[in-house]
């Protein structure tokens, strides 16, 4: 089996892999002639399963295997693939490819780089016997003369300045260690599977939600460990959605309330070649059937773990479009879309599954 590829987009494929870090340290990427797939399946709290398109990341993509579509599976450190990664942020040009060493699968990551910028020394004068003279030298001018009386004159000629040793270009190769895994291994992970959303909604800029997140666990942790004398209790945010553009988050304890809510968001539209039954299916959705109830009955709510749901966010750093979909008291499903430089190219989308607490 071979893959090998130009990294055409060093900063999101670094981010991407920096994002997931924070959710889990090991990361399945599975390879084909179509797609290039991220999933990560932690024991506690949130999965990943990214769908990336060739193009967002790569360039010059060759992969090849005895399966079909020429599918290779590979679990890689997200600890090792994401400081090689970050190591090639200033470089020139960067590639990867699959290689063995000592009967040992790898990442190879092949970086170079500029190590030393042109110099250039100051022009250099010389006079009519061979002498030469700075071009700083004081009161002494580039082509200009000087008078000494009955001597004759002494003129000055520039000549071309001599450079210093040209850029050096240095290559580095960083390996990382893989598991191919065979495709019966993961025959039998599949993606998660939820009930109809209730409520679609275009979220407000993550880094923001972030860190409005992090201070609502900061402040309930001191209450709650209080309460409860465990130092290592965790705090459960209350996020909700409704279908007429608001979204609220806050925590609640024995002791205080919190609450922030913003209004005036998007709620996207159903699109009916997507949804099973077409128009009919769409007029029966049950998002369709949360529009239909009053503004204060047609909240949707989830329970989240404070510090997971601030690891979660953490994705803000690529940004692009998020699109939560709230399964009233059943699960959180945030779809994040990356912004792709070339026109009609597929959609790069991140999809995250969160379980909501039950009340």
């Amino acid at each position: 089996m071979r893959f090998k590829a130009t990294i055409r987009n060093i900063h999101t494929f670094t981010k991407l892999t920096g994002s997931l870090l924070l959710l889990s340290k090991v990361v399945w990427i599975r390879l084909d002639n179509d797609q290039v797939r991220f999933t990560v399946i932690p024991e506690r709290g949130s999965q990943v399963w990214a769908v990336l398109s060739i193009d967002s990341i790569f360039e010059d993509y060759s992969v090849q295997s005895n399966t079909p579509g020429n599918t290779i599976h590979l679990q890689v450190s997200l600890t090792h693939l994401n400081r090689a990664l970050r190591s090639a942020i200033n470089a020139t040009s960067a590639s990867i490819r699959l290689t063995k060493k000592d009967g040992i699968p790898l990442l190879a990551i092949t970086i170079t780089t500029t190590t030393f910028a042109s110099l250039r020394r100051p022009p250099t004068l010389e006079d009519s016997n061979g002498r030469r003279f700075p071009s700083e030298a004081p009161n002494l001018t580039s082509r200009a003369e000087v008078d000494r009386g009955n001597d004759d004159s002494i003129s000055f000629q520039d000549h071309p300045p001599a450079p210093f040793p040209s850029d050096r270009e240095t290559t580095i190769t960083q390996s990382v260690a893989v598991t191919v895994l065979p495709p019966q291994s993961v025959a039998s992970i599949h993606e998660p599977t939820c009930r109809e959303p209730d409520v679609h909604i275009l979220l407000p800029p993550l880094l923001q939600l972030k860190a409005i997140s992090e201070r609502f666990t900061k402040l309930a942790l001191p209450t709650s460990s209080a309460a409860t004398g465990d130092e290592n209790l965790s705090t459960r945010l209350i996020l909700s959605a409704s279908p007429y553009g608001e979204f609220r988050i806050g925590v609640q304890t024995a002791a205080c309330k919190i609450e922030s809510k913003w209004q005036g968001l998007t709620n996207p539209e159903l699109d009916p070649t997507q949804i099973e039954g077409g128009e009919e299916g769409v007029r029966e959705h049950a998002s369709t059937r949360q529009k239909n109830l009053t503004r204060d009955e047609a909240w949707a709510t989830v329970r989240v773990e404070g510090r997971d749901w601030g690891r979660v966010l953490g994705v803000g750093r690529l940004g692009g479009r998020v699109v939560a979909c709230f399964c009233d008291d059943h699960a959180l499903i945030l779809y994040v879309y990356l912004e792709n430089d070339e026109s009609g190219a597929d959609d790069s989308v991140l999809t995250y599954y969160i379980t909501s607490y039950s009340q």
